[in-house]
């Protein structure tokens, strides 16, 4: 099958890792071999639940029994997606009370930034250096490394760039500004957290200058740095926040949020000014609250944070610098990319799944599902630690 995946299917890279996938159940993915790998990448942070949770299937599958697609978005009122749409609102700051469902978090970045030019009349948009919010034409326009979007350009115009937790820079923000998107923990440059309230002092300058904050929520959300958003750790609340990946256990999904007086300004002037097929969906939607309600009734926010000290405390090696992130948002950070390369590709040999993050070379991701329980993750740190041993042989440690 790997000869036909690489044939027929389109490539992100030259070299996939073209693991040829039987099943995955919990913490684990089993190859066509019967080989089982322990997941610490949740299939880039989607995986929330870990794998075929079953009230997410149960939630899939009841909901096929009645209906799926019947109406683009915004038309019918359809009760898995309003009962999860109300059931999200209840557990955020008051202001953020309308969402918008879509497809994907690239989806929900292209809406957010449609959304603040909407609101303020103004066209510039700000973001950071090394920041991630997608792949489509606005969203790679956003994006803070030139490398990965020369080659499409032209691209939006009137964007600029900030230096993360860099307090000067906050003053690019003026009477000019739109928008500014912040990562409320940068994802791709290496899961470097706000320092020194710098959220809240963008936020600040926003409101002194009428430009409107967003903060992608794509990967820190839902639960996995320790609060239900990443942004509740640093004294903020956005005027937009967009979301994705973990919100449905695995299923495809995006959506951006804001306040009602703000989202509805995309219903006229003109009318349909965000439409989606798809979004809303209700299957996924049906997915999405029963995540939602998982994460809630369980606590895994609370939960990240006590697996976070579990391995904080294993994960000590002469390899390893530091562990950035919090929860389970964590990047095992090497002194050499090589280094990083060759623990991934090993580690993979050995049954446990890294991964790597976007523009940092040397960062180990390590982002399992929320549901990973206390022995799998010291079984994956004792691999981790073995492996580490064997390429420190071929290095000056």
């Amino acid at each position: 099958m790997i000869n036909d995946f690489i044939k027929y299917q389109a490539q992100t890279t030259p070299y996939p890792l073209g693991m040829e996938v039987s099943h995955a159940v919990g913490s684990y993915i089993f190859d066509t071999n019967n080989k089982k790998y322990l997941d610490f990448v949740a299939g880039v942070s989607a995986c929330s639940l870990g794998h075929q949770n079953q009230r997410v299937n149960d939630a899939i599958k009841n909901q096929l029994d009645k209906y799926s697609h019947v109406m683009v978005y915004g038309e019918y009122s359809q009760s898995p997606s309003v009962h999860y749409c109300k059931l999200l609102v209840e557990n955020l700051p008051a202001q953020l009370n309308k969402v918008y469902l879509v497809n994907s978090g690239t989806e929900a970045c292209e809406g957010a930034l449609k959304l603040v030019r909407r609101v303020t009349g103004r066209s510039q948009l700000i973001s950071c250096h090394n920041a991630y919010h997608g792949n489509t034409m606005g969203s790679l326009s956003v994006m803070g490394f030139e490398e990965r979007k020369q080659v499409f350009r032209p691209l939006i115009p009137d964007v600029d760039f900030i230096t993360f937790n860099n307090e000067e820079d906050i003053l690019k923000i003026t009477t000019k500004t739109a928008g500014i998107i912040v990562e409320s923990i940068q994802g791709g440059a290496g899961f470097i957290q706000p320092e020194n309230d710098f959220l809240a002092k963008v936020k600040k300058r926003c409101e002194e200058v009428g430009a409107l904050l967003i903060v992608d929520e794509i990967q820190p959300g839902f639960g996995r740095t320790g609060k239900l958003f990443g942004f509740e750790n640093y004294n903020v609340v956005p005027d937009v926040v967009i979301i994705g990946k973990g919100m449905a256990g695995g299923m495809p999904v995006g959506g951006f949020i804001a306040n009602e007086k703000h989202m509805d300004l995309l219903s006229h002037d003109p009318k349909l000014g965000h439409i989606t097929t798809f979004g809303g969906h209700p299957v996924i939607a049906a997915a999405c609250l029963a995540t939602l309600q998982e994460v809630l009734e369980k606590d895994y926010a609370k939960q990240s944070l006590e697996k976070e000290k579990l391995f904080r405390e294993l994960l000590v090696h002469p390899l390893i610098e530091e562990v950035r992130g919090k929860g389970l948002m964590l990047a095992a950070m090497t002194r050499d990319s090589e280094i990083t390369n060759q623990v991934i590709l090993k580690c993979q040999d050995k049954g446990l799944i890294l991964f790597w993050l976007l523009f940092e070379g040397k960062a180990i991701r390590i982002t399992p599902p929320l549901t990973i329980s206390e022995d799998e993750i010291r079984e994956g740190c004792k691999i981790m630690l073995e492996v580490m041993e064997e390429v420190s042989l071929g290095f000056r440690v």
